[in-house]
């Protein structure tokens, strides 16, 4: 249904910038100076100074409740930051205001006012996601994505190494490419771990859509939790990245897989292989079995890596099997796999085996697996506090493990995909630079909107 030509102007539309977020923004203005200027039009003077009153309470107690629900208790896992707290402060300030409205006007005053506070409800909600752009457009808050279905007749094996390509290209004749990578909805079955999953999403860059592909490296990427593979590619900006290292590479840039690691978005797998199914076998031989059965991919090892609960799966899985891994990226992620208290996940999704659920602690499994000749780079917000914090930590594991460990923070931002965006631009030119693709011209922290952390 959500995929009809007819909608997709719809599905498409932007919820974190342009007309849609501006018209409710005006919208919302409108009816507070409007409430405004009929309290004030009629006279009650008392009125106007509670609505006033209210207003700065709404906005103050707005900021409390988050702020406790964000740094005190910690209710959803993470910290919001400050710019999360102080939306949702003027959202509350505003509701208030017009709440009051409803309460003073009478008649269709009072029905504008009903109005204006569902329509100031969604400004709200608004602002926040453009903060985290965690849906960054209408179709994703249902899902869609739009992308088209990776068939058969567009699958195609490598036929060339990547210098072989080179040389082509340098004499002028390398196989027909188009200008941009495609983004292909593709299944990819649990042939081994029998673990129940979505579809995932693989970027195929130019190259690898010539008639004549040569061998690609591979990025295994995955959103956080709740999430989904098409998440990734619509907040991450991947695409237009990996776009632009194709075109100054001739036509290269590593393939991009997002697969499913929970398999909806109200499940954690915590990316192992648990009662409540084999996602960690998944994850590292089911997909790379695919990969390696249906696309251009080389042999080298695979890049892993992800956001929040994705991050934390490669700081897990990475180390684990690091003959399949040589750079773990991880941005806002974990100190361990959480699904509730530890004795939950451990009798629940170990059969009572501590020793398994500890085994799948970053730490531990950085530890346990050195030494190691990885890439580890780690990200975080800087307003993102307890991801710095578990950042250090996992860094520090990586360091006494051999690994080559970076660490970014990326200012302005928090828990969010912004970070994410900060983050991915180095570790796409760091790992096509390990790849073969093209050297990095750069220092890390010669990039913007980051900080190399010491």
């Amino acid at each position: 249904m959500l995929n009809q030509p007819w909608l997709k102007p719809v599905m498409e539309c932007s919820l974190v910038s342009g007309a849609l977020p501006w018209m409710f923004w005006i919208l919302t203005i409108a009816g507070m100076i409007a409430v405004l200027a009929f309290l004030i039009k009629e006279g009650e003077r008392k009125r106007v100074i509670i609505t006033l009153i209210a207003t700065v309470a709404g906005g103050a107690i707005g900021y409390l409740l988050t702020w406790l629900c964000s740094d005190v208790f910690v209710v959803f896992g993470v910290e919001m930051g400050a710019k999360v707290i102080r939306a949702v402060a003027i959202g509350c300030a505003m509701m208030a205001l017009l709440i009051c409205g409803i309460v003073f006007l009478r008649r269709w005053k009072r029905a504008l006012a009903s109005v204006a506070v569902v329509v100031a409800l969604f400004a709200t909600c608004i602002h926040v996601d453009a903060i985290y752009e965690e849906f960054p457009t209408i179709g994703s808050l249902f899902g869609y994505t739009g992308y088209s279905r990776l068939s058969s007749a567009k699958l195609r094996k490598s036929t060339m190494s990547v210098k072989e390509w080179k040389k082509l290209a340098a004499e002028g004749k390398m196989p027909m490419t188009p200008k941009e990578g495609r983004i292909y909805d593709a299944s990819i079955p649990a042939a081994k771990s029998g673990f129940k999953v979505r579809d995932a999403m693989v970027y195929l860059p130019p190259a690898a859509l010539s008639a004549e592909p040569p061998e690609l490296p591979v990025m295994e990427l995955m959103a956080g939790q709740p999430g989904s593979p098409g998440r990734f590619f619509q907040a991450s900006h991947i695409k237009g990245m990996l776009d632009e290292y194709a075109s100054k590479h001739d036509g290269l840039a590593p393939i991009v897989i997002s697969p499913d690691q929970n398999g909806s978005n109200s499940n954690n797998s915590l990316c192992a292989d648990t009662s409540q199914g084999k996602a960690e076998t998944y994850l590292t031989k089911d997909v790379v079995d695919w990969a390696k059965k249906n696309l251009p991919v080389s042999d080298q090892r695979w890049a892993i890596g992800g956001f929040s609960q994705g991050g934390t799966c490669a700081t897990q899985l990475g180390p684990r099997h690091a003959e399949q891994y040589s750079l773990i990226m991880a941005v806002g992620g974990e100190l361990q796999p959480t699904s509730g208290s530890v004795e939950h996940m451990v009798s629940e999704y170990f059969n009572g085996n501590k020793a398994a659920y500890e085994a799948q602690i970053p730490a531990n499994a950085i530890k346990e697996h050195a030494p190691s000749d990885q890439v580890m780079i780690l990200g975080s917000g800087a307003l993102d506090h307890q991801s710095l914090t578990n950042l250090e930590t996992n860094a520090k594991a990586g360091i006494q493990a051999g690994m080559t460990v970076t660490k970014i923070k990326v200012p302005d931002s928090a828990h969010d995909w912004h970070a994410v965006q900060a983050v991915l631009k180095p570790t796409i030119d760091w790992f096509a630079d390990m790849s073969g693709l093209g050297k990095m011209t750069k220092a890390i922290n010669e990039y913007e909107s980051l900080e190399v952390l010491p």
